[in-house]
């Protein structure tokens, strides 16, 4: 199993729990982390943006990225949400195994 991160940024609190609490009981997510209160600098449509955001860390498995992109993009405000993965290079056996128990 390849384990990844995946980075999501979303506009508040609550759109960050429905996005984790939606995607953890899919199976496409074993564990997500909320934090709030990140502040976001950006350019976007010629302007330059300073918004207050909510980050977003779900832990999976690289190949439910597809199907994980597809499920945020479904829930998310944003036009162009942000979706980065990251591979997870080294990390706890026990936990690596217990990602992939509770993921598809």
């Amino acid at each position: 199993m390849e384990a990844i991160v995946v980075y999501i940024t979303v506009s508040n609190e609550e759109e960050a729990a429905k996005i984790a609490r939606t995607i953890v009981e899919e199976r496409l997510a074993g564990c997500v982390n909320i934090v709030k209160g990140i502040r976001s600098i950006y350019s976007w449509e010629g302007r330059i943006e300073d918004d207050a955001e909510v980050l977003i860390i779900a832990k999976t498995q690289r190949h439910l990225f597809g199907l994980l992109k597809e499920r945020i993009n479904d829930l998310h405000s944003y036009d162009v949400p942000e979706i980065i993965a990251m591979a997870i290079a080294e990390g706890s056996e026990n936990y690596l195994n217990w990602l992939k128990g509770v993921t598809r």
